[in-house]
């Protein structure tokens, strides 16, 4: 309780993912927090954002790594996991878990 993902030395938990992610979303396409605090686990992500183009996807990929300490490799990226917001998340939480 209060804690923030940078005091946990083994990553961020799973509740913390979530709102991370939204973040790193907000920063990397420089969208409206506001915009994605309203995605849900159906919201259309590459191919339904305007802004998450290709190379988009390579920056979200690496702030990923970065803020949420994963390591994702090139195998690991597929359509699927951008295809929802709840995709994403879910491969965020997998690759979180994972170590």
């Amino acid at each position: 309780m209060g804690e923030t993902a940078t005091s946990e030395p083994t990553g961020p938990s799973r509740t913390a993912i979530d709102p991370a992610l939204r973040s790193i979303m907000s920063d990397v396409l420089a969208l409206d927090p506001e915009q994605v605090a309203e995605f849900d686990g159906d919201t259309g992500l590459f191919g339904h954002l305007p802004e998450l183009d290709s190379m988009a996807v390579a920056t979200l990929l690496t702030e990923m790594e970065d803020r949420l300490d994963i390591i994702i490799e090139d195998d690991d990226v597929d359509g699927e996991m951008l295809e929802t917001y709840g995709a994403l998340l879910a491969f965020a939480e997998a690759k979180v878990i994972e170590g």
